[in-house]
């Protein structure tokens, strides 16, 4: 076994012998599919923590010859699949981990000397007599050995993109790299499969299309590939039981992540280290620190920080992902910025409605942390009087709730334009913006005959009171409170009888203020 060439499957083994490891195998089929066709180039980028190099490492232990890998796969989902055996350690394969090559030289282009001398290396260990001592060109060497043995390669390149966001100025660089790996992979017969990991989609230089063969499967159009981005729910649940942890809130912190034909994708790293922590925390921080979030947004793109600060009270913002570039440098609006961090697992998107918004509690505490530790001073004092509107309402202390709600719009009046019902929601949801810390938020929520404009559902474990939450335009509180009864809209939170708050919220659009109204609910209301 060789480090580039046929690098065995020591590396899966390790991962499969984990205290915990959710089989993904089954997406082995998909590129069994693809050898040797015309879709046998895949590029798969998805943010760090999402399990690209065990996915890139599985690929390499299934196809590598020269080792016997059944007993790694025969128990799992891809050993039923009818292409299992035909392609079982049948491929010389060739696995290039570039953030490592990166590291070790101090260009691009001694990256990719390197990249080629090694490989060479192994390859002539292999095929002394098929490549000249003198060809210091990989492709030139692999079309000379294809020539020789007719036999393809399967290519798996890890961290693909480590060029873009390692060495974001060196443009004619990044440019000669591109063009590497046209010259590799491209309209060449040796090229049995590519299978590429990276965070970014394929960086875009304008009419320069080197690698427009590769089917790109990314955090905005997965595809096929979405139930491999991390732990679907249906794996969390099997956890949370085996483990005895709560999925509920699981869900909360680590879910979010949602595409048309996986409904619900969760982190899977953080997933992971709740389980063997049994805590629920925030594990980003492990590998990232805000100050990477911060970079971003304190650009302020056209209105950036409205956007941000929507989406930190919960809502959904719309976003146009077409015009990224693929890199980290180039930015010509807002929505270049939001694209790249749905890319880097950020925030997530909703391509049904072309909207993006914060995926979890974990990723709303890395934005929290880095608005705070920007210099965005009245996001710190909406947040810190947020902390003052939630104990006031747990007070039922109305009157100083209704004004605190005035003072929030006012100072707001950029991004909170009063038209109907859904507009004070906004309002509403920007005050209560630290209640993220103790619920989990939900809008429209399904009641007894009909749906309550907000709900907040108290965290497990929490001893804080459900909060039901319906709003008026020009009406009256009371009539709020009325409509809660009427619709009976408690009968969906049974079991939190006793510790309830009902809260009613109207806007007078001549006054421009608010009243409220609080109840405490003892007993379903008859």
């Amino acid at each position: 076994m060789g480090v580039y060439l046929n690098p065995g499957n020591n590396s899966f083994r390790q991962a499969i012998n984990s205290k915990i490891y959710v089989d993904k195998t089954a997406l082995i089929q998909y590129t069994n599919e693809a050898i040797d066709t015309m879709q046998r180039f895949i590029c798969i980028s998805r943010p760090r923590r999402f399990g690209k190099s065990m996915a890139a490492n599985m690929l390499a232990a299934y196809y590598t010859k020269g080792c016997d890998s059944s007993e790694l796969f025969d128990k799992y989902k891809i050993a039923k699949n009818e292409t299992y055996h035909k392609n079982l350690n049948q491929y010389n394969v060739i696995f290039l981990n570039v953030q490592n090559a990166l590291s070790r030289v101090s260009s691009i282009e001694e990256m990719l000397q390197y990249i080629q001398r090694e490989v060479l290396i192994e390859l002539r260990e292999k095929y002394s007599d098929l490549i000249p001592e003198n060809e210091i060109i990989l492709s030139a060497a692999l079309e000379k050995l294809y020539s020789n043995l007719k036999e393809g390669f399967i290519f798996i390149i890890d961290e693909w993109d480590c060029v873009f966001r390692n060495k974001k100025t060196g443009s004619e660089e990044q440019t000669k790299y591109l063009d590497f790996l046209r010259d590799l992979l491209k309209d060449k017969v040796y090229v049995s499969l590519a299978y590429m990991t990276g965070i970014l989609p394929i960086k875009k230089y304008g009419t320069h299309s080197a690698l427009n063969m590769f089917g790109e499967y990314s955090m905005t159009s997965p595809k096929g590939f979405a139930e491999y981005i991390g732990f679907t729910e249906d794996e969390v649940k099997e956890l949370c039981l085996k483990y005895q942890m709560d999925f509920d809130t699981m869900k909360s912190w680590y879910d979010g992540y949602s595409f048309p034909k996986a409904a619900h994708i969760y982190n899977p790293k953080s997933v992971v280290d709740a389980l063997l922590s049994e805590e629920f925390t925030n594990y980003w921080t492990q590998t990232e620190t805000y100050e990477a979030l911060r970079e971003y947004i304190d650009t302020d793109y056209d209105g950036l920080k409205e956007t941000i600060i929507q989406m930190l009270a919960g809502n959904r913002c719309k976003v146009n992902t077409r015009t990224f570039q693929n890199d980290m440098t180039t930015f010509r609006n807002k929505d270049d910025i939001l694209t790249l961090l749905i890319h880097l697992g950020y925030l997530a998107y909703d391509s049904e409605t072309a909207s993006v918004y914060i995926p979890n509690v974990e990723i709303w505490e890395e934005f929290k942390n880095a608005v705070e530790g920007s210099n965005w001073t009245e996001v710190v004092t909406l947040i810190k009087n947020s902390e003052q509107l939630l104990q006031a309402t747990w007070n039922q202390d109305a009157e100083k709730v209704a004004k605190m709600i005035d003072q929030v719009h006012s100072e707001n009046t950029s991004i909170l334009t009063y038209n109907d019902e859904n507009s004070l929601s906004c309002v509403i949801s920007l005050a209560y913006y630290y209640a993220m810390n103790e619920y989990t938020r939900i809008r429209e929520f399904p009641t007894g005959k009909g749906f309550a404009d907000v709900v907040y559902i108290p965290r497990k474990y929490s001893d804080k009171p459900a909060m039901i939450v319906e709003l008026k335009y020009d009406k009256s509180a009371k009539g709020a409170i009325a409509q809660i009864k009427e619709k009976r809209y408690v009968e969906s939170l049974k079991e939190y009888q006793g510790n309830m708050l009902l809260i009613g919220i109207n806007y007078d659009k001549v006054t421009k203020k608010h009243t409220c109204v609080i109840e405490h609910c003892e007993q379903n209301l008859e």
